[in-house]
């Protein structure tokens, strides 16, 4: 081969270009690339083939996955500022033995002390034996359908890159949320509310509303939120001097002229999708008014999910919320916990004060779907964005731990009363099973009956996923 010369793969020789003509082609090459997205915008491409990702589905109308699948909701328990595991779950004898010493583990922000025991005491509930400490008495009582996956770990030990990673699979913004692939898969089960609810923290998420984008997916797929009193989309209801004849032939007008839009600019799918979203807020005034209206339970329900009690009101309310709105055909429900678990300077009072809020609620959504038969189509997941360490800080907190933390599931498709995987001796690092937070969500969608690794959308010239390029079925806790 010549010294200017190119070896293809194909074994042919051929001359190397200069780098001036190497620009001139490249430059006509940008160019053809500009004229074919013009020439798109304007309708003047051939249509794609059906089978190419090109023309992606925007209705919520409801789908079938790629096999039977043993869920149709979930019940997402988000925890946001991440309880510790060896406080509430996972019992470690060792860390109570070694109380005091000290140890090479860095603290995050500062300030690492020596091991810390737990503040609290543990008890073995259920058939199943399942360690639980003395502030989450309720929930104990429910262990024998729970699975708990004590071997996770994630790439970040700071709050918002974390929780956009438990959400979107990725520790940055701008990706699709869990509930927003579903959502695109499945559909919904109610054309006349939301497919992906989300009953926020009071103090707003850390993160915002990223937490439950539908990032390149079509809008329609994002999360609502939804408030706990009065309209649950604010500025839902039309104005008071507005009648309903007069909003329906406004919608009827608007119609007519995005119908002619539609006809003249076939590829906006953008705009289907707003005027997907205009459709359903009008369609949501009447029925999401009546979901969120807890009135229309009995004070017996109410009493079961703590909202008689201060302390739980708030959480419980968000709780029966999400049972009323997977009752009504809502396909995802995510439920943040108020206030945040984030316990660095006390842990006992921050945990004992989240637990009070939570304990009475969770037990109570979990008795009460069972007694609806909703469990066995529910499946619900309870964890925050990562874990906690086993050192103190600040001589009576703990500080993040992404290394390793506890997520349990329960409900269909799951086998009660089993643990999967572990933390070493004093719960500092996932060395058993370890399960990423792709594993969590290939474990998610294939219970919906979706195959992670087929679920896909093309964006950007390749196909995206929400498990990326990585992630397992965890196979062990699937009844």
């Amino acid at each position: 081969m010549t010294k200017n010369s190119l070896l293809f793969p194909c074994g042919r020789v051929a001359n190397m270009l200069s780098r001036r003509e190497w620009l001139c082609r490249a430059g006509a090459g940008a160019g053809m690339l500009g004229l074919a997205n013009l020439m798109a915008e304007q309708n003047l491409l051939g249509a794609a083939p059906a089978e190419t990702p090109s023309a992606p589905v925007t209705s919520l109308a409801p789908r079938p996955g790629h096999f039977p699948a043993k869920v149709k909701s979930v019940i997402w328990l988000f925890m946001e500022g991440a309880p510790s595991a060896v406080d509430m779950f996972d019992r470690k004898p060792e860390l109570d033995k070694r109380d005091g010493d000290t140890t090479d583990i860095q603290a995050f922000f500062g300030n690492p002390g020596p091991l810390m025991k737990s503040p609290f005491s543990f008890k073995q509930y259920g058939e199943s034996g399942q360690w639980v400490c003395d502030r989450y008495t309720n929930v104990a009582k429910h262990v024998d359908k729970m699975a708990f996956i004590k071997s996770c770990y994630s790439e970040s030990n700071d709050h918002v890159p974390a929780i956009y990673q438990i959400n979107s699979g990725l520790p940055r913004p701008g990706f699709p949320t869990a509930g927003a692939w579903v959502t695109y898969g499945l559909g919904s089960e109610n054309q006349n509310l939301p497919g992906y609810v989300v009953l926020g923290n009071t103090q707003g998420a850390k993160g915002g509303p990223h937490n439950w984008g539908a990032g390149f997916l079509p809008s329609t797929f994002q999360g609502t939120l939804f408030r706990s009193q009065g309209a649950p989309v604010l500025n839902l209801n039309r104005q008071p001097q507005i009648t309903k004849q007069d909003q329906v032939a406004q919608l009827d007008l608007m119609a007519k002229l995005n119908d002619e839009h539609m006809r003249r600019h076939t590829r906006d799918a953008e705009f289907a999708n707003r005027m997907q979203s205009f459709e359903l807020a009008f369609r949501m005034q009447k029925e999401a008014t009546e979901v969120v209206d807890l009135s229309r339970e009995t004070k017996e329900t109410q009493q079961l999910y703590g909202i008689d009690q201060p302390r739980s009101k708030s959480y419980g309310s968000k709780c029966l919320m999400a049972r009323r709105l997977v009752e009504s055909g809502v396909r995802f429900v995510q439920v943040y916990s108020d206030g945040e678990w984030d316990a660095h300077d006390n842990l006992e009072e921050n945990h004992t004060h989240h637990c009070a809020a939570t304990d009475v609620p969770v037990a109570g959504l979990l008795s009460d779907l069972e007694q609806r038969g909703l469990l066995d189509s529910t499946l619900v997941i309870w964890g925050g964005e990562f874990g906690r360490m086993p050192i103190s800080q600040n001589g009576k907190g703990r500080d993040h731990n992404p290394k390793g933390f506890m997520q349990w599931m329960a409900g269909a498709g799951i086998k009660g009363g089993v643990s999967y995987g572990e933390t070493d001796e004093i719960g500092y690092e996932a060395v058993e099973n370890p399960v990423s937070v792709n594993d969590l969500h290939a474990t998610i969608l294939h219970l919906l009956g979706l195959d992670h690794e087929r679920l896909t959308y093309f964006h950007n010239g390749r196909s995206y996923r929400l498990t990326d390029v990585a992630g397992k079925v965890i196979q062990e806790i699937l009844a």
